[in-house]
């Protein structure tokens, strides 16, 4: 990690020396002789990283060069905020002009004896014997991975491969369905790593399963038990409830609540799936919403690492997954290993075969490590690279002496960290930042990566990749080496979330608080948190090594101080991340947004969402962080912004959108300053802008991808012309839309980067204005997205649309001519969503129409009342909606050939559907898992 540190300094400090030449006058070259020596040390830091384990010595050794690349930064950092930041005021800038020469002074001093630290560290490198690492993960490995990425599997495919289960799979099922049996709770119990939440998945989605119980619901308890959230979440799962039913049950009193799911259960036959439950405790706080005996009706199937807990709740229920033996986990290492098993022309070397069945006895069976080592294997080819793994194992369990069985598992896992590009390695480290079970938002990740310049405009991009793209690409990386779990997909296939197994991330908190990359802290009371990083939990001082970079604070319901007192006391200049994280429930608090804050000059990053106080304007100090490029007031109560703002010209993000649970969303007021922020990529603005003086303006902001909540009203449509790399657009106010279409134009290719594009209206009537998207379609080729509200009087031809569309919503359209020989001749549509799109009486699906279409909802096609349906359509058809449909006579009766199709769901439509096991319906959709009717 402190290779990583080294260069991202040694970037910085080079294009410092190109953005602020003239500033650095006089101290340039000293500047320039510390990143010179900075490079001759990263020669020597792969070496030192690898046997820092072995070396007190030697892991002081790259703490104190890591941490003199920090100072380094700093001295510069803060120098240029001084010296080098713009000033429109004539007296300031006139008595900055004779504090010039005291501030050069000061840095002069810092750079010398920064040069006299790194020239003791030369001399100390010899007495360690550290040699230059020449291998293949240097400034190209980014380059060497992309090579071997064809030979990668994927991770969210990982449960498919099922090993050693199916007897646990099958044992399970039957016991969940046994009407004899007298306890409703099953248990699957067993350490970290052993596959129990894979083995519940199995059974959650398992077809005897799905068709033996009326519903079901899945519920992440974690450590942090929440009662009301996962009784809400599973009622809501279970009863698929209307708008106004679901209202009803979010206000209801937590006893009422609980009453109310403990008696459907009764009524029903339930499975609720409590998975990773923690303890005895967290068990009685759930429990009063859960029938625990009683033959027959709902069941309980619960996962956890504690038998004590699972014996508490029902001894007869508990079920003990096994290891893996050897020979089962040399099948899952070869699934992981060697994606490429199956091509016919994949050979498997039998030196490799003898290396991987060594390196399955070090994993005692676990599947997680098995995973990890085999997403590790997958990016080596050569048998001499698997034998230098192998040694790795060896030399690590020599150094765990007296550990019990498992404890060759964190260093398995710990092997992959090691084994990363030093470029990936903050990558994953940051991902310490986040909770435990929290599904990390793929953009918001990129986004921040970018920010810190983990990733920058320095790391290699391909063709026309942005920067945004080369993280995803990192990311990826991750996911490939199975360090990363992949959560939610897009409509588009790419990941939407992602996640850390509990031990992976354990391994995260580890070395993050190792290399001192992160603090992460838990507010309690004054002074005192939960330390993270340590796997007990236990109340504790914070404690650090050297200055504290990052700081994520989580914040229960009722904190009112912000900032935790020793970290007030800590040097401003050293955090360059604050991010917060929230209780769900998180109430209003009275805080302020305090000068406290906006005296860390270094920041870059500010991450308020969700933080919510009664403030309603910025302060306008804010102005002054000038190195800001990540800043998020989302979900807070800010109602304006300072002219100020618009002092951050290097900011990349700025998400200002409300708070939308809110019956009423207030007006944000926006300062016409935004022009100025060159730097700007992603915008996010609130759905309402307060009314500014002039227009704002936009047009300048070349390097804008991502702008949501366009407001049409308050800027020249005109400038978006100029924004010819947006990638992103949302426009919230439909009445505009056909002053936006003036813009596109099919010969000039007017916004053809875009690939998201959503039209859309706050209220809930659907504007009457007639429109047509045939120019937008001509004209943005890449649209991968699209959602219109409003009324067309036809679609566009199939050749018309983009050739890459994957998800289409229409809106309050109402065609009268049927739209689906049209939209099922869409080669890559995945998703079709539409809402008042049909107002004809019949529709027609044809034979091989859809070819890729997963997700299909029909709601308010109100004359509709004959549906029809070829063999052969829609083949991949997984989930189908149909809702206030009321004329619809039946479903299609060539259903039943849509053998991929998992869940049906009908919604207020009138006709009598039979499709219990006596009904006229039930051969059309006996297949389907999954059916929930509500007429």
């Amino acid at each position: 990690m402190a290779e990583s540190v080294v260069n991202f300094v040694i970037e910085r400090l080079g294009d410092l020396l190109i953005e602020k030449a003239t500033f650095l006058h006089g101290v340039k070259q000293n500047v320039e002789q510390i990143r010179v020596e900075l490079s001759r040390m990263q020669c020597f830091l792969k070496d030192a990283d690898k046997r820092q384990d072995e070396d007190d010595s030697i892991r002081n050794w790259v703490s104190e060069i890591r941490e003199v690349a920090y100072d380094a930064e700093d001295v510069i950092g803060s120098f240029t905020i001084k010296i080098a930041t713009p000033i429109s005021n004539p007296l300031k800038r006139y008595a900055c002009f004779f504090n010039r020469a005291s501030n050069l002074y000061d840095v002069g001093s810092e750079i010398e004896a920064i040069k006299a630290r790194i020239s003791d560290l030369t001399r100390s490198r010899q007495t360690y014997g550290l040699t230059v690492v020449r291998d293949r993960q240097g400034s190209s490995s980014i380059a060497f991975e992309k090579q071997r990425q064809l030979r990668w599997s994927y991770s969210h495919v990982i449960d498919d491969h099922i090993v050693g289960l199916q007897g646990s799979i099958n044992e399970l099922v039957a016991e969940l369905m046994n009407e004899e049996k007298h306890g409703r709770v099953v248990s699957i119990c067993g350490m970290g790593g052993l596959g129990k939440t894979t083995l519940a998945k199995e059974i959650y989605r398992n077809d005897h399963v799905r068709r033996y119980f009326d519903a079901s619901a899945w519920a992440y308890i974690s450590q942090q038990c929440k009662p009301r959230d996962v009784w809400e979440g599973i009622l809501i799962k279970l009863t698929s409830p209307s708008k106004e039913e679901r209202d009803h049950i979010l206000k209801l009193r937590e006893e009422e609540l609980a009453k109310k799911l403990y008696q459907v259960q009764i009524e029903k036959k339930y499975l609720v799936v409590l998975d990773d439950i923690w303890s005895i405790e967290a068990w009685k706080i759930l429990s009063p919403a859960f029938p625990s005996s009683g033959k027959g009706r709902s069941r309980i199937l619960l996962t956890t690492r504690n038998k004590d807990l699972a014996s508490f709740v029902d001894r007869s229920g508990l079920h003990e997954p096994r290891n893996l033996t050897e020979e089962e986990g040399w099948e899952l290492l070869q699934k992981k290993a060697f994606p490429r098993n199956g091509d016919p022309d994949f050979i498997r070397s039998k030196d490799k075969e003898q290396l991987g069945r060594e390196m399955v006895k070090k994993c005692a069976g676990l599947p997680l490590a098995i995973v990890v080592l085999g997403g590790l294997l997958a990016t080596k080819e050569t048998v001499y690279e698997w034998d230098i793994v192998l040694r790795d194992i060896l030399s690590y369990l020599k150094r765990a002496k007296g550990h019990e069985q498992h404890s060759t598992v964190p260093e398995v896992l710990a092997l992959s960290y090691h084994d990363l590009p030093f470029i990936l390695k903050p990558c994953f480290l940051y991902l310490s930042h986040f909770p435990e079970d929290f599904e990390i938002p793929r953009r918001k990740l990129v986004q921040l990566w970018i920010a810190e310049g983990i990733v920058s405009r320095h790391h290699e991009a391909e063709g026309d990749e942005t920067i945004e793209d080369v993280a995803e690409r990192y990311l990826g990386y991750l996911i490939n080496r199975c360090m990363v779990q992949v959560g939610a997909l897009s409509s588009t296939g790419r990941i939407k979330t992602c996640r850390l197994h509990d031990l992976m991330r354990d391994l995260c908190l580890s070395k993050a608080k190792q290399e001192n990359f992160l603090q992460t802290v838990r507010c309690l009371d004054e002074g005192m948190m939960v330390d993270s990083s340590s796997s007990s939990r236990m109340l504790s001082e914070a404690k650090s090594t050297g200055k504290t970079r990052r700081l994520a604070v989580f914040l229960p319901s009722d904190v009112d101080n912000l900032i935790p007192s020793k970290y007030k006391e800590d040097s401003n200049l050293s955090l360059r991340s604050l991010i917060y994280f929230h209780a769900s429930k998180c109430r209003l608090v009275s805080w302020q947004l305090t000068k406290t804050i906006l005296e860390f000059k270094m920041l870059k990053v500010l991450d308020l969402e969700g933080v919510k106080g009664p403030y309603e304007k910025l302060p306008k100090d804010i102005g002054g962080l000038v190195q800001l490029q990540f800043l998020s007031l989302k979900k807070t109560h800010i109602q304006a912004l300072p002219s100020s703002i618009g002092n951050l010209i290097h900011l990349k993000t700025l998400n200002l959108q409300t708070i939308s649970k809110l019956s009423w969303d207030p007006t944000v007021q926006i300062p016409n300053v935004i022009w100025k922020m060159e730097g700007l990529r992603h915008l996010y603005l609130p759905k309402w802008c307060g009314n500014a003086v002039d227009k704002l303006q936009l047009g300048n902001l070349i390097n804008w991808q991502t702008l949501v909540s366009f407001p049409a009203n308050k800027c020249d449509v005109e400038d978006l012309r100029k924004l010819t790399n947006l990638r992103k657009l949302v426009l919230n106010d439909p009445k505009h839309f056909n002053n936006l279409l003036k813009i596109f134009n099919p010969q000039n290719r007017t916004l053809s980067c875009l690939e998201s594009l959503s039209l859309t209206s706050e209220t809930l009537s659907f504007p009457d204005e007639v429109v047509d998207v045939t120019q937008v379609m001509l004209s943005c080729r890449r649209l991968k997205k699209l959602h219109v509200e409003g009324r067309m009087e036809k679609l566009p031809e199939y050749h018309q649309f983009p050739p890459n569309l994957a998800k289409l919503t229409l809106w309050g359209s109402k065609l009268e001519e049927d739209p689906m020989p049209t939209l099922e001749k869409l080669p890559n549509l995945r998703i079709l969503s539409g809402w008042q799109m049909f107002m004809g009486k019949k529709m027609v699906c044809s034979n091989q129409g859809f070819p890729k279409l997963k997700s299909l909802l029909l709601r308010g096609f109100s004359k509709l009342e004959d549906w029809t349906m070829e063999e052969g359509a829609m083949p991949s058809l997984c989930r189908l909606e149909i809702s206030n449909c009321t004329k619809l006579k039946t479903i299609p009766d060539s259903l039943r050939f849509v053998k991929t199709l998992q869940e049906l769901e009908i919604y207020g439509c009138l006709f009598k559907i039979n499709i219990g096991s006596e009904g006229e319906d039930f051969y059309k959709v006996q297949h389907v898992p999954s059916i929930v009717v509500r007429n």
